[in-house]
């Protein structure tokens, strides 16, 4: 298994394909690389295909601290200067989105396009602070059992959850939450949690910028990707039906026809 060390944390990822241009996915907050599976599969034929897990989550490492946006940033930057040292192509979806919004706006030589999936350039809103104070605690003291029904219904939208075609696939995803690492996890939600916003920064974003959103997205609403879009001068923003906010799993052939329209 491919691990890099990086300055202040060991990093796992795994690559896939070749090709002159390389694409790297950066998950969302409580999954790991895989979540673009179905991405990598796509796109490994014609391009080289870059996923890694943030320190805290899938099999990175558990720092003690530096878990914030800033820190992650840093940590993304090393990763493609190290397995890259060229432009790379950075898709982040939510979590993943606020570590490909600070490198393109701090470091824009890393990057010669971005693509923003299912984010936000705000704070958390103080409404869902609370809310999600509360399960962060229930899962560091008890587990993702009692929690994860409430979290699968944050993560997924409607179409998703109520296909009775797709009740495998929701079974094995809603696994994949519960064996997640307790530790690690509840580390990196706060530092979700208390983030600072990036919408001041954005607007020196001057790269191709993709920013899609399901209209189904209850973790963030399309009207933040419209705020993005908004704030970015060279983007294009899609809003497709159906999907949540896992739409890299619920509704790959929209991912994936929209990205490679955009990157080719």
């Amino acid at each position: 298994m491919p691990f890099i060390q990086l300055t202040n944390a060991k990093y796992y990822y795994e690559e896939h394909g070749s090709g002159e241009e390389t694409i790297v996915f950066s998950h969302g907050l409580l999954w790991s690389g895989h979540m673009f599976h179905k991405q990598v599969a796509y796109f490994k034929g014609r391009y080289r295909i870059i996923t890694y897990d943030h320190r805290g989550q899938g099999q990175s490492e558990i720092t003690p601290d530096g878990y914030d946006m800033d820190t992650l940033s840093v940590d993304a930057a090393e990763l493609i200067e190290k397995l890259v040292g060229k432009p790379i192509i950075f898709a982040g979806l939510s979590m993943g989105g606020f570590v490909g919004m600070r490198l393109a706006a701090r470091r824009p030589e890393l990057i010669k396009k971005l693509i923003l999936l299912e984010t936000t350039a705000e704070p958390e809103p103080q409404e869902n602070v609370g809310k999600y104070k509360m399960l962060n605690a229930i899962v560091k003291y008890i587990g993702f059992f009692p929690v994860v029904g409430s979290v699968m219904k944050i993560m997924f939208g409607q179409k998703f959850l109520n296909d009775a075609n797709r009740i495998e696939e929701k079974n094995y995803w809603k696994n994949q939450l519960m064996s997640n690492n307790r530790k690690g996890i509840t580390k990196a939600v706060d530092g979700v949690i208390y983030r600072k916003g990036i919408a001041e920064e954005i607007h020196k974003i001057t790269c191709p910028t993709l920013i899609m959103v399901g209209d189904q997205d209850v973790a963030t609403v399309p009207d933040k990707a419209k705020r993005i879009h908004s704030l970015i001068p060279n983007s294009k923003l899609v809003i497709f039906e159906g999907g949540g906010h896992t739409s890299s799993v619920e509704e790959p052939e929209v991912y994936n026809a929209e990205i490679a329209k955009f990157i080719s």
